[in-house]
């Protein structure tokens, strides 16, 4: 188990923990939660070793393996299938001694060799880690693709995807889901669900927290307190406790009060000069409690907009994509869109990654032009365009007064001062106080860069705001505020988010982007998360169907001297795919089954139940299919 004895904590000056004392024992999943530099991050630095306490006691397992994420953007032209399947230490250096026992020509030295690599999980380590790719919304395609061809966001999905390939006693998650789409984020958390190993993630995300941890730990005030139960749970819990404390230290004061009434009125007394001591002793003696002190609340609000068309904007047949380069066709992502955004919506476009929900939204932003059709524009549209790159076109030289001076100075709206003073009153709503408006943006994290992106996009007041993933890098108390700022605004909003708190609180309609077009999506976010799931098996049925067709169409010749000689390395190939193949029958069998005995069924929770058990089922078969089907490429390619 993970051990906090009176541990502190400091950061230059700064105490971060003082004499906290946790434990988290092993198997359990456990959130870190706190506002921005609470010291989230540096616990996971105490944990990893490369930070060390400065008072008390902490010890885990030494046997303990660790995976994390690796923060810094790898550099390599290795390919992504190679680059996660690397993150296995274990299988590395297994196939490193294979190397070495069949240059040096040592029979007996291979034979072992040969075992340590099918014990390190050789025989289907290929099919786990493009199974993790995929997962993490890959194409087919991609997979052998060098890992500096993807842009930054996908490099660091290819570390979240390493990280997770690495056996592991111990997995330390920092905001896994920062660069995820939706679709990747459902997976990642039904991988987690199924992870035996001790967890620990930080996150914001209200609704991934609930569905992957049954511990959560809260830092707060350099004090560190576990709660049971997910996130929910636990500000269900504090809640209570803060009303608890703020009642208690309420009834204190009163008793406080009333025993210093009682002193001020008879220490003079000779008569009552003993009584009153003895109150000046109880009270000296009391235990003072403090009152319930929190972090203020930021919040902000969307101005007015000066007007609001109606309606905003009409796409009719539009192609959305990108033009033609080097003498090609132009790239067509989502073709003959027909939709009409009117004043007060609030949509949220829903599509699986890669199938054009940016596109669609930079089109609207005027970023993309249409490649057909027509796009017309209310008289007056304003449009307020928040992307996940917006934090990139910051200049890290200048300070946010200077970025607020030039937009000033750019983009006056009418009836708005540019005086020095009012951006300075105007950057304080969005918590830039005191110096803070001074430093360099290149300095900021990544939350404060995002709250400066939104204090710009503010201050243009538009009428129509299209937001694209606004939440990575924002706390959960930020999340909240934009909530419900959204939910005042007086235009239209479109939201493309993987954060589902964000689109319950915010929409009230889904637009999805799929199969290269765009339609209504009348289900709830739940729905669309089964959706998503159906979406993921029918790829991967149609991927095993065109294999078996291929395989049929161009049988495989085998030169008779390779008939001759069988590799250990292929006679465990052939092992593995003969067992997926029976168990793939195993579960087509189990689920038929499930499905028969849900039509007989009549309680509730016999139906419930037995659903839970068709999930299982269903997953398990959709994990083998992936896997039989990556055992099929081996073994073509070592007969090849």
């Amino acid at each position: 188990m993970i051990t906090l004895k009176g541990v502190t904590l400091r950061r230059g000056v700064k105490v971060l923990l003082d004499k906290v004392s946790v434990v988290i024992n092993p198997g359990e999943k456990a959130g870190l939660v706190g506002r921005n530099g609470a010291g989230k991050s540096s616990l996971f630095a105490l944990i990893n070793g490369s930070l060390h306490e400065d008072g008390g006691e902490f010890s885990q397992p030494s046997s303990w393996r660790l995976a994390q994420v690796a923060q810094e953007m790898p550099e390599t032209g290795q390919g992504a299938t190679d680059f996660v399947m690397a993150g296995d230490s274990a299988l590395m250096t297994a196939q490193e001694e294979v190397a070495a026992a069949e240059a040096a020509g040592d029979g007996e030295r291979m034979a072992h060799a040969y075992m340590a690599l099918h014990d390190a999980g050789s025989h289907d380590a290929k099919a786990r880690a493009q199974a993790l790719i995929l997962g993490l919304g890959f194409k087919v395609t991609e997979l052998d693709n060098p890992v500096n061809s993807f842009s930054g966001g996908w490099r660091m999905r290819l570390q979240l995807a390493r990280a997770l390939m690495s056996p592991s006693d111990l997995l330390l998650l920092d905001e896994p889901t920062n660069h995820l789409d939706l679709d990747a984020l459902v997976w990642l958390e039904s991988w987690l669900k199924r992870y035996t190993g001790t967890l620990l993630v930080i996150s914001h995300d209200r609704e991934f927290l609930d569905a992957i941890i049954g511990v959560t730990l809260h830092i707060e005030n350099a004090s560190l307190t576990r709660y049971g139960g997910n996130y929910s749970a636990f500000e269900e819990t504090r809640a209570l406790a803060l009303e608890l404390q703020q009642n208690a230290y309420s009834r204190q004061q009163e008793k406080i009060a009333h025993l210093q009434s009682f002193i001020n009125r008879f220490k003079a007394k000779a008569t009552k000069a003993r009584q009153a001591q003895s109150r000046v002793k109880a009270l000296e003696r009391m235990e003072k409690l403090a009152p319930v002190l929190t972090s203020a609340d930021f919040n902000f609000e969307f101005k007015a907009p000066a007007n609001v068309p109606n309606p905003m904007l009409v796409l009719r047949d539009a192609d959305c994509g990108y033009p033609a380069t080097d003498g090609g066709p132009p790239a067509v992502i989502v073709h003959k869109a027909t939709r009409t955004v009117t004043a007060g919506q609030r949509i949220g476009i829903l599509g699986a990654n890669g199938q054009g929900k940016s596109t669609l939204v930079k089109t609207i932003a005027r970023v993309l032009t249409p490649l057909a059709g027509t796009l017309t524009e209310g008289k007056g549209l304003a449009v307020g365009y928040f992307a996940q790159q917006e934090l990139d076109v910051l200049r890290p030289q200048d300070n946010p007064l200077e970025h607020m001076t030039r937009l000033a100075r750019n983009a006056l709206p009418d009836g708005e001062s540019g005086r020095e003073q009012d951006l300075r009153n105007f950057l304080g709503s969005f918590n830039f106080v005191g110096d803070m408006v001074k430093q360099p943006v290149g300095t900021l994290s990544g939350g404060e860069k995002a709250r400066l992106v939104l204090a710009m996009l503010v201050w243009q007041r538009p009428n129509l705001l299209l937001l694209d993933e606004p939440t990575n890098h924002l706390d959960l108390a930020t999340r909240e505020a934009l909530a419900v700022a959204l939910n005042e605004f007086e235009g239209a909003v479109m939201l493309v988010s993987h954060d589902r708190a964000l689109l319950r609180s915010v929409c009230d309609e889904f637009w999805l982007v799929a199969r290269g077009g765009v339609t209504p999506f009348d289900g709830d976010l739940d729905e669309y998360q089964q959706f998503l799931l159906d979406e993921a098996r029918r790829v991967r049925e149609a991927a095993r169907i065109d294999l078996k067709e291929e395989k049929a169409a161009t049988p495989i010749v085998v030169p008779p001297a390779a008939k001759k000689k069988i590799t250990p390395q292929m006679k465990i190939l052939k092992r593995d795919f003969a067992k997926v193949e029976q168990r793939l029958a195993e579960l087509e069998t189990q689920r038929a089954a499930i499905e028969a005995r849900l039509g007989e069924l009549a309680t509730p929770q016999e139906i419930g139940e037995l659903g839970l058990e068709l999930q299982t089922a269903t997953d398990a078969l959709a994990a083998s299919e992936e896997q039989w089907l990556l055992l099929s490429e081996q073994i073509e390619t070592s007969n090849l």
